[in-house]
């Protein structure tokens, strides 16, 4: 099943690495380092600022932004690329809340990631009208959608166990009540079959470092339902996101659509290299890919729990209610991460037990999942991880 979606010889894979962190930080696409040399090279190099125009850098974003639609099944014209994931999130909250004045409540889950709960709290802060963000536990959050709510905050897939949440019917839900809805894509996109036109969702954002390959500090998206993007008003008012941006009128009009999410100048070298890593997924079904990451994470949860007896899994037994990575329970999590790092198998802790596992079957296939539980199973057997070098933490885990 897994053989019809991969595509191993379109990245730059190190040899004798089994990488089981596309989750956090994609694998390389291999035309990217030709692309972006070029780039820097021909264009930059050559064309000078004149790149702007004759290298279409300045319309970069709505185009790599459309590129990113046809992956989360929203329409073009929608989806504008640039900044970073935080920022995005800020936009779209602060819109949002606009657009329901008579309310005072955020609410968001124990599950989301925490830049979210950080960004929605100093924007509160910031705002200083009474608001207050209600977190609740991933299961309540149907039953604490109320009158009171003025959005939901919620990150679809959970970043430590792969908790996902039902994302039409929490929708539904939100607007029943009023609220307006805003989905984090970032442990979504590029890992299954997304329909954002289909939800009715008002805005959505998203990273693309992770299952979307764009490189370390990719730009980030943001969606903005297409009857609202006239009308939505960005927090951030810069001037990219003008209507007229070079009349360098004193009074700041926004643009029309989604291009009035665009905030400060572009990364055009990122922006390039995220656009270039895009086209691995020419030609790509996302319900294959979803198909192939779910054989992968059973296979893979089949074997940890035969051999592996010292794990506990943590994400949901059903394929249905995960994304497509997979954690697992150890007192002893980070060191034994670290020894399985240092054998050539890449995942990922996250505190206080989280050892996680990402299946992108892209560059991954069942030969690689049993390979890397041989390892793992022989690590735990040996106790390798109480090596002392294992237990000195990174800065990043």
């Amino acid at each position: 099943m897994t053989q019809s979606v991969t595509r191993k010889h379109l990245f730059d894979l190190p040899e004798g690495v089994i990488y089981l962190d596309g989750n956090s930080l994609g694998s390389l696409p291999a035309a990217v380092p030709g692309h972006v040399a070029g780039m820097v090279a021909d264009q930059w190099g050559q064309m000078l600022i004149k790149g702007w125009n004759d290298a279409g850098w300045f319309a970069q974003p709505g185009r790599v932004g459309d590129k990113i639609a046809g992956l989360i099944g929203a329409p073009a014209g929608s989806v504008m690329a640039g900044d970073t994931l935080s920022i995005k999130v800020y936009q779209a909250l602060a819109a949002a809340l606009r657009m329901n004045p008579d309310r005072r409540v955020v609410l968001s889950d124990s599950g989301n990631f925490p830049t979210d709960l950080y960004m929605a709290q100093g924007l509160l802060d910031l705002i200083g009208q009474g608001h207050s963000l209600r977190v609740v536990e991933p299961e309540a959050v149907a039953e604490a959608i109320d009158e009171e709510v003025a959005a939901v905050l919620l990150t679809q897939v959970d970043y430590r166990t792969g908790r996902r949440h039902d994302m039409t019917a929490l929708t539904g839900a939100a607007h029943d009540a009023g609220a307006v809805m805003i989905w984090d894509l970032a442990h979504s996109a590029g890992a299954f079959e997304i329909d954002l036109a289909g939800s009715g969702c008002a805005f959505a954002v998203g990273c693309t470092y992770k299952y979307l390959n764009g490189g370390p500090g990719a730009p980030a998206f943001i969606y903005v339902r297409p009857d609202l993007a006239d009308t939505a008003q960005p927090a951030l008012q810069g001037w990219m996101g003008h209507n007229a941006p070079f009349a360098f009128d004193m009074d700041y009009q926004p643009a029309g659509g989604i291009a009035r999410m665009r905030v400060g100048t572009p990364p055009v070298i990122q922006m390039s290299a995220l656009e270039q890593a895009l086209s691995v997924w020419d030609g790509v079904s996302l319900a294959d890919v979803r198909a192939a990451s779910v054989a992968l994470m059973e296979q893979f949860i089949a074997e940890v729990e035969a051999r592996c007896p010292q794990l506990t899994l943590a994400s949901p037994r059903d394929p249905e209610a995960r994304g497509s990575h997979v954690s697992f329970r150890f007192a002893e999590g980070y060191a034994a991460m670290q020894a399985l790092i240092d054998r050539g198998v890449i995942g990922d802790f996250r505190a206080p037990d989280i050892m996680r596992f990402g299946f992108t079957p892209l560059y991954l296939d069942d030969g690689d999942i049993t390979g890397a539980v041989d390892i793992l199973a022989d690590i735990l057997a040996t106790e390798a991880w109480r090596d002392p070098k294992y237990q000195v933490r990174g800065a990043v885990t």
